[in-house]
């Protein structure tokens, strides 16, 4: 049972990490918009800088309203630590930036949010690192695409937009077999429906500009290490001597001995948010914090929400199709079922019959729905995928991640339920008569 000495979920969004301010008794955390900090000696700058002291020194590195975020979201999942980023975008690169270098090797789901393909598909394999993609079910083929090269396996917790539910325990149990850690993608359940390091994923991270943030007005990112994954052990192979070998950029310091837990964060921050400087504004950080603490009774209502859509849809005769894991039709249903009982989320896609006019037709007459890119809004929004977010990939990559010309990707949001379906009811019926007229 929860209490004092091992709180809630529900606590820890609204304490862990924060305590009233020191100076000022402020129970509100504090932003500080300060790009560095005063030493008290030149003993104590040193210190600071040879990692001998906790503290901080320049807000590219460490921040005080940036610490408190990355203490709430590494405790809501489980985490030793966390390193909030300037976007999900930058946690993923600095995830596998502090990884691996040119030569070395990413198996990923196909199922993959657009700009994460697009980042391990092209821009990655310009500096070296290969990425082979695997259906998220197909569990042989995750474990064929091993190579020796290979650093890290990459996917989802619920595929964009076709929601196929990445089967944690088993991925990561062909990861560690293979002496690689499993970096998850935890953006569109949020810590609250899954907490993927409890089922064996070793890194997780969001874009927290989705459903941590919740509103829509903020860009940020963070990555949440579980700490154990053992960067030294028998069957690494000494595949990461980023982490276990002295590094010349940083005095010669060996990260895994530095910390034998903390070895990832440790040196991503170090290196990466040095090197890269992809660091979160204390001010984006703060406004993250507002949304986190509302996070668990936003997640409830988006999935009260999302079943009655999703129930309205799946019996729509001009809807072929309903991708979410609710639904028995689903290939992830019985997956669903037992790593997200709260809820699979409240992104997902449906397919309308008739073409892409009809679509056009469908999006342009919505009003309650935003068009625009964008999911894990407290407000409802609606894109084509094929046409925005997915529209660098093949069609044969749409087709692997589920996606075609007539999808239709919804982001459920916190309006009342009976004014969204009106409002899909509308467009539904001003698609169909798009299609009469085309056939007149």
């Amino acid at each position: 049972m929860p209490g004092y000495s091992d709180p809630g979920f529900d606590t820890l969004a609204l304490h862990a990490g924060a305590a009233p301010d020191p100076a000022t008794g402020a129970r509100a955390v504090p932003i500080h918009l300060t790009t560095s900090f005063v030493f008290e000696s030149s003993d104590h700058a040193a210190a600071l800088f040879n990692l001998e002291r906790p503290g901080h020194v320049y807000s590219r590195i460490s921040n005080p309203t940036n610490a408190v975020l990355e203490q709430r979201v590494a405790a809501l999942e489980g985490g030793i630590g966390s390193i909030a980023t300037a976007s999900g975008q930058a946690a993923l690169h600095l995830s596998v930036a502090t990884l691996m270098g040119a030569g070395s090797h990413i198996v990923a789901s196909t199922a993959l949010y657009g700009g994460s393909q697009n980042l391990l598909h092209y821009t990655m394999r310009r500096f070296g690192i290969d990425t082979t993609f695997v259906k998220p079910g197909d569990i042989d083929g995750w474990r064929a695409a091993i190579r020796p090269t290979t650093k890290l396996l990459f996917g989802e917790t619920v595929g964009n937009p076709g929601l196929d539910v990445l089967d944690i325990p088993t991925v990561s149990a062909i990861a560690h077999e293979a002496g690689v850690p499993l970096l998850v993608d935890s953006t569109l359940t949020s810590p609250y429906l899954m907490k993927p390091l409890e089922l064996g994923a070793d890194l997780v991270y969001h874009s927290a500009t989705k459903f941590l943030s919740g509103h829509g007005t903020v860009i940020g990112g963070i990555v949440v290490d579980g700490g154990s994954f053992d960067w030294e052990g028998p069957r690494t192979q000494g595949r990461f001597a980023e982490l276990t070998a002295p590094y010349d950029g940083f005095h010669n310091m060996v990260f895994s001995e530095e910390s034998t837990v903390g070895a990832f964060l440790l040196r991503a921050r170090r290196e990466g948010l040095r090197d890269f400087g992809a660091c979160l504004s204390p001010h984006s950080a703060w406004l993250i914090l507002q949304g986190i603490e509302t996070l668990p009774l936003r997640m409830e209502r988006h999935m009260r929400n999302t079943a009655k859509v999703v129930e309205f849809l799946a019996s729509h005769p001009f809807v072929s199709r309903v991708g979410h894991p609710m639904l028995e039709s689903h290939t992830s249903y019985a997956l669903a079922q037992k790593l997200l009982p709260k809820g699979a989320g409240s992104v997902f896609s449906f397919d309308m019959k008739g073409n892409r006019e009809q679509g056009k037709a469908f999006i342009e007459t919505l009003k309650v729905f935003s068009h625009l890119a964008n999911v894990g809004d407290c407000r409802s929004l609606v894109i084509h995928p094929a046409s925005t977010t997915h529209f660098r990939m093949s069609d044969e990559a749409l087709v692997a991640g589920g996606i075609t010309q007539g999808t239709i990707r919804l982001s459920i949001g916190l309006e009342d339920a009976d004014d969204l379906i009106d409002d899909l009811k509308r467009a539904l019926k001003a698609a169909e008569k798009t299609t009469a007229k085309a056939g007149a």
